[in-house]
């Protein structure tokens, strides 16, 4: 929330402000509009503090005394539960909420919650509209990826999400609403197009940034052997600090804190690794910041210039106080071992793809493989990638590994490997075909 925008609302004469995935904590500024006449209706699912806002109305299932039995929807899960409510109060066709389905199923996965329960539902139920009847803007971004193939909620988490997300990030979001509330197809396009560059631009500045990140750990020697990430520079593009919290973490795995410049304060972004509540982490360290949110894996924080380095010291007097050793060890969880030659189309349709859609807590299955051989035909693409041609029992099976290209020496052993991979579909020139997707391989013991 912000104060220009309730004094926006009080200068244009708006009388009601409904918040969306945000409000929950804004407290003080939600007292502020009250005073000036304004109502507030709260629509969060971030956790709660003791003290909630005094709007005329809260929708959000982590408060303490909600009785709501699915406590896991994503901010636009809370919104359409109050969009379906107020088709019930006006009388409006049933089916209204339905065509809001998918941008919802967008909103599910792109927010990373569990898909679970509701949001399993809702998701299943939004891939359908996004495949059959898309939104105008959906269809446009569907368009420009290059998307042939059934929409899956891996498609809108790496392809639709970012571009969407890139407009705030980057720009102006104002593109990304107009995206959506298009009455044409050709007018969607047009906005789709911004996006698309936008998020060109947000792979640059990420790619950038996450270097200069790298490079101030690796510089700082102390910074070695610590439970915790906090890096600061001030012309480091607020938009893709979480962003780059998340780069940061493949490489030195542990909570980490990316800060910036943003006006004449300090703002960031924070990301945990599985198991680690960095919510909590941050709330210890609140005598340091200005404001914060968030949930248990990622959060956000200002704080004034000098700040930064104290909350650096007492962020890494908690994370060591309170992290267990082995949640700052990379896990790999496979789910079952797995022959070549149960690999097979009616595997991959008749029990795989039923479990879809996928996503936190229902995760696309893990599989080892054990004692296969590299065919001699595996090679190095794009500098970072293997393209992968393994053999188990005279079964031949292709397959990707990207960012895996430093491992290429152990194929060239011409030992027995073990590989860890999930099951894809690979479509080249109209022709299907089954694919592992190569997470990580070692030697056989």
């Amino acid at each position: 929330m912000s104060k220009a925008g309730i004094d926006f609302a009080k200068e244009n004469g708006f009388t009601l402000i409904i918040s969306l995935d945000c409000g929950i904590k804004s407290v003080e500024l939600i007292r502020y509009a009250a005073g000036l006449g304004i109502d507030f209706v709260v629509c969060d699912h971030h956790l709660p503090d003791d003290e909630l806002p005094p709007a005329v109305a809260i929708l959000n299932p982590k408060q303490k005394d909600c009785p709501y039995p699915y406590k896991e929807l994503c901010g636009c899960g809370v919104g359409f539960k109050l969009i379906t409510a107020l088709t019930e109060r006006l009388s409006m066709s049933a089916d209204t909420p339905y065509e809001f389905l998918d941008l919802l199923a967008t909103a599910i996965a792109a927010d990373i919650v569990p898909m679970t329960g509701e949001n399993r539902i809702m998701a299943f139920h939004g891939l359908i509209k996004a495949n059959k009847q898309p939104n105008f803007g959906i269809r446009a971004l569907i368009k420009l990826s290059g998307l042939e193939k059934e929409l899956l909620i891996t498609n809108l988490v790496f392809m639709i999400a970012p571009r969407v997300n890139a407009a705030g990030r980057m720009d102006d979001a104002t593109k990304a609403v107009r995206m959506f509330i298009a009455r044409s197809e050709e007018e969607a396009m047009e906005y789709a197009e911004m996006l698309h560059s936008d998020n060109t631009d947000r792979k640059e500045a990420d790619s950038s940034i996450t270097s200069e990140a790298l490079a101030l750990i690796t510089a700082n020697s102390d910074w070695k052997n610590r439970k915790s990430t906090v890096v600061y520079q001030p012309h480091w593009h607020k938009g893709v600090v979480g962003i780059v919290a998340s780069r940061v973490i493949e490489h030195f795995y542990r909570p980490t804190v990316v800060l910036t410049q943003s006006g004449d304060y300090v703002a960031g972004s924070a990301r945990s690794v599985p198991g680690f509540n960095l919510y909590e982490a941050i709330h210890a360290c609140r005598e340091h910041l200005l404001g914060y949110g968030g949930h248990f894996a990622a959060a956000g924080m200002t704080m004034e210039k000098n700040q930064v380095d104290a909350f650096r010291e007492k962020f890494e007097a908690v994370v060591s106080a309170s992290i267990k050793p082995e949640m700052l060890i990379p896990e790999i969880v496979i789910d079952d071992q797995l022959s070549f030659r149960d690999i097979q189309p009616g595997f991959y349709h008749n029990i795989l793809c039923k479990m879809e859609p996928f996503g936190p807590e229902n995760t696309r299955p893990v599989f080892i493989a054990k004692s296969v051989r590299n065919t001699g035909w595996s090679k190095i693409v794009k500098e970072q990638h293997i393209k992968f041609s393994l053999k188990q029992d005279n079964i031949i099976m292709s397959g990707i590994g990207f960012g895996l290209a430093d491992k290429f020496p152990l194929l060239e052993k011409e030992r027995p490997l073990d590989i860890v991979f999930k099951v894809d579909e690979n479509e080249w020139k109209g022709e299907k075909s089954l694919q592992l997707q190569m997470i990580d391989f070692r030697l056989s013991d």
